[in-house]
């Protein structure tokens, strides 16, 4: 057992004890793995008109089937209750509820949701439930998708109905996953669904997701029955400067990245140096009067995706420009106005993804949030990796070897030990991802799950990371990988 007020360097530690009531669960998305994309009145969405655009997705691959976890769902919620879960983080497809983003509900779509909580609550395992993981119906982006601002007006219509249907049973109401992701790469650099490659198209969206939190939050505070925690899940960047201009590249990163977002939910206000930074792509004028009031919601916590760092420093405008942001390369820049700042390849190791792994990061995050913010309670929404998996048959049946996975999730789980250590209010740590599945722009090719699936076949097997995880869960106590 190590000193937790000091610790191994290589954030290796085992036996340190988590708090009481802190909540051990794992999170998944609805298009990543429910599949059924034709079935039970479900429209299309974004990412099935992505996914079926040629070149796309790595291999041509889809989400049509997924993970299947619409027709495993039993089987599923079985093995998060032998792992012991306290909750499990997952998205609702809007399109499956409302197949156009407007209208009737979809009975259908909507008892699929009903199932899934009700399982939850008989297996003793908290829901907590996302509205939006970026799939967007269709028939919205052919309106304009987030650069409409009436699509932020249907979302909390949308929310409402799921208020008003499961708000006697949801535990935390997450309006938002990654709205960073969903406007730059989806309407900045195209590596995202809807494709879109547009410094202004991308700003809009980034108000207008803003706008559909705040609209939200709001009508869901008028349907749900129970006392419910509301919160907004972001990928917040842990940004490294380097060289003499390091510190103006890592103002600018963090604006795009961070305080456009953390500013406005937070604070009331956009950052006036983002405006300033942007001001030859958009006049901000999407912004109304009154909107920024709208999306400055109190909320009971506060998500926090977290998976490596970035390294920035302002570029020569002579050598070759590095672009090692973490994201598919694509058409477009998910980084408007921020042209002259390089993205600089750190020293490894690395994820499958080609990630740096850096436990020290998380800390930082969650600490400086806490520092920032110190009445606005946090949680680790996300936080896993993708490694290479093989699937082997030994006597006593399939297993997974993944001791790279385990050592990761042991490292940042001692982060997460640390921050709380330093008096950071973290009240839980979701592990991405339950399962393996369809990974957006790369399909198939990575493997996040702490459990395996057979795509062939749909056979889900428990890797070691999950054993190792379950022995966390039911002590509280980081076991040694």
């Amino acid at each position: 057992m190590t000193d937790s007020r000091q610790g191994n360097p290589d954030y290796r530690d085992s036996g340190l004890q988590f708090p009481d009531g802190f909540i051990f669960g794992s999170a998944t998305a609805a298009y990543q793995i429910e599949g059924a994309a034709d079935e039970d009145g479900r429209g299309p969405s974004i990412w099935d008109t992505f996914s079926h655009t040629p070149g796309a997705v790595l291999d041509g691959d889809t989400g049509d089937k997924a993970s299947d976890h619409y027709h495993h769902l039993e089987e599923d919620l079985d093995l998060m209750q032998r792992l012991g879960l306290h909750a499990y983080r997952f998205s609702i497809s809007w399109s499956r509820i409302q197949p156009t983003g407007r209208g009737p509900v979809n009975e259908k779509g909507l008892a699929f949701y009903e199932r899934l909580v009700d399982g939850l609550l008989e297996r003793g395992i908290r829901p907590i439930a996302t509205l939006y993981h970026w799939d967007l119906p269709q028939a919205l982006e052919d309106e304009g998708g987030w650069t409409n601002r009436e699509t932020a007006y249907a979302f909390a219509e949308y929310a409402r109905i799921m208020g008003a249907a499961l708000g006697d049973r949801i535990d935390t109401w997450t309006t938002l996953n990654e709205p960073w992701c969903s406007a730059y790469l989806g309407y900045g650099s195209g590596a995202h669904a809807p494709g879109r490659t547009d410094g202004a198209e991308a700003l809009t969206a980034v108000h207008h997701l803003n706008l559909a939190h705040g609209l939200a939050i709001t009508e869901l505070r008028k349907v749900v029955t129970n006392d419910p925690d509301f919160s907004i899940t972001l990928n917040l960047h842990v940004v490294r400067g380097e060289g003499a201009g390091g510190p103006e590249a890592v103002r600018q990163i963090d604006g795009l990245g961070n305080r456009v977002f953390l500013g406005p939910l937070l604070k009331g206000e956009y950052p006036a140096d983002v405006l300033a930074d942007t001001a030859a792509i958009t006049d901000w004028s999407f912004v109304r009067p009154g909107d920024t009031e709208i999306i400055h919601q109190p909320i009971d916590v506060l998500g926090v995706n977290y998976y490596s760092t970035n390294l920035v420093r302002l570029w020569d405008g002579e050598t070759p420009r590095q672009n090692a942001d973490g994201h598919k390369d694509a058409a477009g820049s998910p980084w408007p106005g921020a042209d002259r700042v390089e993205f600089v390849q750190q020293a490894g190791p690395y994820t499958d993804m080609g990630w740096n792994i850096e436990p020290a990061g998380l800390e930082e995050l969650l600490v400086s949030l806490s520092e920032e913010f110190p009445d606005q309670p946090l949680m680790i929404t996300e936080n896993g990796a993708a490694f290479p998996d093989t699937l082997v048959q030994e006597a006593d049946g399939p297993a997974v070897h993944d001791p790279l996975r385990t050592d990761y999730l042991q490292r940042h789980f001692t982060a997460a030990h640390r921050a709380l250590a330093r008096g950071v209010d973290l009240r839980g740590y979701q592990v991405w991802s339950f399962m393996d599945n369809f990974e957006w722009a790369y399909g198939y090719s990575k493997r996040f799950g702490i459990v395996y699936v057979d795509y062939d076949t749909e056979v889900r097997t428990p890797k070691d990371s999950a054993l190792w995880y379950a022995k966390l869960v039911a002590t509280g106590i980081i076991p040694a990988a």
